[in-house]
């Protein structure tokens, strides 16, 4: 999750407009702390004539929760919110008091009557939290009725646990049991230090730890009563900042309950002492970062379209390194928190083929046998844990120097037509066969009408040929899975490869003049889950394709043993958004291969061969425009804006790939040399280019 691809939706949040009730001794008015941000509805409900404070202990809590942030020392957590000052303490017991930065040094009192009261004027002028940084014997009917008001109108209450290192907390703080009363919305505050290890004052979880949360206790900096600072420890001051991280929680989202915010601070507390809740830390250490961070499924806002914070698409190589625009949108988390995410930072590149690895990679052995107007060809891959039939790669042609892997079974149908059934063989691959093509074999440069130009698996296939006059028609048909990188980040497996089905159909007309071979291949394409080999996921609208295809083929032989040849396509594709979302576009595409090539080059039997090719690759300007969620309006809990953003597909880089190839019979087998080089590998302009060089030598048994 980067910083730049997700943030909050408001952004600034700081608590402003947010009361928080701070039950204690009074404040300093005189600070310059706290400014206009004294409710006016700030009162003594003890008789003390005044919220002034006399001890310190008030002031210091109230500034954890909410001291001014003016670049100078420190500041509150929430410290734009609003104070209800609520003084209790009993008239006169906090007078002489000094100040030592500890909580347990005051010596003021605080009678659960005016307690009561001070609750009672906290849900009377709306505040969203009440902080009790206080302790003491169990609470009176009074003040229990009062708890239950407050926890009724859906208020937060954080209350200390207590600084005498007991195993549970003060039985004051154990309203929080009581789920008649406190309704999961009273929170008891233990104190740990900035290494995360509990106090050695503070009270434990206990039996309050289904409802026990710690946050830092120790060393807290804030002022007295008379403006001095202060390192104050203590439960006390742990609790303030629950009660802060509440405010910012409220201000921010303001879709959310009392019930929401405290379930939020348990699921985005740290863990610490034994796995899960436990009797020392209970839910955990407040961690604000992560309970601002979304939990649980995140969607597009306003819908139920899931999205990812880290990854919802990868390109194909046709795409290579297709630059993006902010693509920012407005997303939910479960708990209906809107964000604001840069689905750009969520697309990754498809991975680098590195092309010579895969062309040499294992051996084969090749089976044939032919009756009459019938053959089967088989090639066998051992090796694996059990023998399998390999995908033909390269054309007919090729098979004298190149792996030719695949089952194929071809027959005729009459004096005028053949037909050819494949298992992992393509139908290009076919259709170039019952025509006879016999093109030169190249391991790198690809020919783009013998390539889907991403990476995928042919299942079945089948081609039909009928010679009409001087021109063969065939009729091709297809199927098998687009291999692109899954989606799902699971540990191991950034890699892993999904399938996703593919169909495809094919009409080619051919003719030859002469020593010209010349064809017209038309395909449709069809993609279930992907376009062009690259996979969205549902918060770019999953995506699927349809696709048009044009090969042009020509192929001379100019005698001697020399010929040239050629192949161009032109695509046109279009993808459609679903999975709840409006989207679409059109794509063009582009490939091209030309070679030249000697048989008997330097003597009987040998060959040698050049080509360039440009693998399929995206024409300026493609991409899916996506009618994405603008602006979440909390106000009226939905969507209030749409705004139409283009996913822009085409890479910048172009790949050209440069092959020699040399071969000659040798030891009654065949011995093959390739030279090759990639430009912009893979589409991608930043690449270095990737050169190689391979020896094969291979013989018939």
């Amino acid at each position: 999750m980067s910083a730049n691809s997700l943030a909050a939706y408001q952004r600034g949040a700081t608590g402003a407009g947010i009361i928080v009730g701070v039950i204690d001794s009074g404040i300093d008015l005189q600070s310059a702390e706290f400014g206009t941000r004294i409710s006016a509805a700030s009162a003594s409900t003890a008789n003390n004539g005044t919220i002034d404070d006399e001890s310190g202990h008030g002031t210091a809590v109230a500034f954890t929760i909410a001291g001014r942030r003016n670049d100078a020392g420190t500041h509150g957590i929430a410290f734009d919110s609003t104070l209800l000052v609520l003084r209790t303490d009993t008239p006169g017991s906090c007078a002489g008091t000094t100040p030592s930065g500890s909580a347990t040094t005051s010596g003021c009192t605080h009678s659960d009557r005016n307690i009561a009261a001070a609750i009672d004027l906290a849900v009377t002028n709306r505040a969203k939290v009440i902080n009790i940084s206080l302790g003491g014997s169990a609470g009176t009917n009074t003040f229990l009725q009062a708890v239950d008001r407050a926890t009724a109108a859906g208020i937060i209450i954080v209350i200390s646990a207590g600084n005498d290192g007991a195993m549970n907390p003060d039985a004051f703080a154990a309203v929080a049991t009581n789920a008649a009363v406190a309704r999961g919305l009273v929170i008891i505050a233990g104190s740990v230090g900035t290494s995360d290890v509990i106090s050695s004052s503070s009270n434990q979880a206990g039996t309050g730890a289904n409802f026990f949360l710690t946050a830092v206790g120790e060393r807290v900096r804030a002022p007295n009563q008379e403006n001095v600072p202060f390192l104050w420890s203590g439960t006390s001051f742990s609790a303030p900042q629950i009660s802060g991280a509440v405010a910012l929680l409220a201000q921010a989202f303001p879709n959310l309950s009392g019930t929401q915010i405290v379930d939020i601070l348990y699921r985005s507390a740290r863990d610490a002492g034994a796995t899960g809740i436990d009797a020392v830390y209970g839910r955990g250490i407040l961690d604000l970062t992560s309970a601002f961070a979304p939990i649980g499924q995140t969607s597009l806002a306003g819908s139920r379209v899931p999205v990812s914070l880290v990854r919802n698409g990868a390109t194909s190589a046709p795409m290579g390194d297709a630059k993006q625009g902010p693509l920012g949108t407005a997303i939910q988390d479960s708990f209906g928190r809107a964000y604001s995410l840069n689905l750009a930072r969520t697309l990754t590149a498809a991975p680098i083929q590195r092309m010579l690895t895969g062309a040499l990679t294992g051996y084969q052995r090749n089976y044939s046998v032919s009756a009459g107007s019938s053959a089967i060809a088989v090639t066998i891959a051992p090796g694996r844990e059990r023998p399998e039939v390999e995908r033909l790669l390269l054309a007919p042609g090729d098979a004298d120097v190149a792996r030719t892997l695949a089952a194929t079974i071809t027959s005729k149908l009459g004096s005028k037509a053949r037909f050819a059934i494949g298992f992992s063989q393509s139908a290009s691959a076919m259709t170039a066969q019952l025509a006879g093509r016999s093109d030169p074999a190249f391991l790198i440069a690809p020919d783009p009408a013998q390539t889907q130009g991403f990476a995928s698996t042919t299942a079945a296939s089948v081609a039909v040929r009928r010679d009409l006059g001087k021109f063969g028609l065939t009729v091709a048909a297809e199927n098998g899975a687009v291999l692109a990188p899954g989606l799902e980040l699971l540990a191991g497996q950034q890699t892993r490869m999904q399938q996703s089905r593919y169909d495809r159909m094919s009409v080619a007309l051919d003719r030859r003049f002469g020593a010209l071979f010349t064809s017209l291949n038309a395909t449709h394409l069809r993609e279930r889950d992907t376009v062009l080999g690259a996979r969205f996921g549902d918060g770019l609208g999953a995506a699927q394709a349809n696709s048009w295809f044009i090969d042009a083929a020509a192929r001379v032989d100019f005698g001697a043993g020399w010929s040239i040849g050629g192949t161009w396509r032109q695509g046109w594709t279009m993808a459609h958004a679903r999975a709840g979302l409006d989207g679409s576009g059109l794509i063009g595409t582009t490939a091209f291969a030309a070679d030249i090539g000697k048989r008997n080059f330097l003597f009987g039997g040998d060959s040698m061969g050049l080509r360039v090719s440009q693998p399929l690759r995206l024409t300026r300007g493609g991409g899916i425009d996506l009618r994405l969620p603008a602006f979440f309006d909390y106000g009226t809990n939905s969507v209030s804006s749409f705004a139409t953003q283009r996913l822009n597909l085409a890479p910048t880089g172009r790949e050209i790939d440069l092959e020699a190839r040399y071969g000659l019979p040798l030891w009654g087998g065949a011995f093959q040399t390739n030279l090759y080089l990639r430009r912009d590998p893979g589409n991608v302009a930043t690449f270095s280019d990737d050169y190689g060089i391979a020896f094969r030598f291979s013989k018939e048994f």
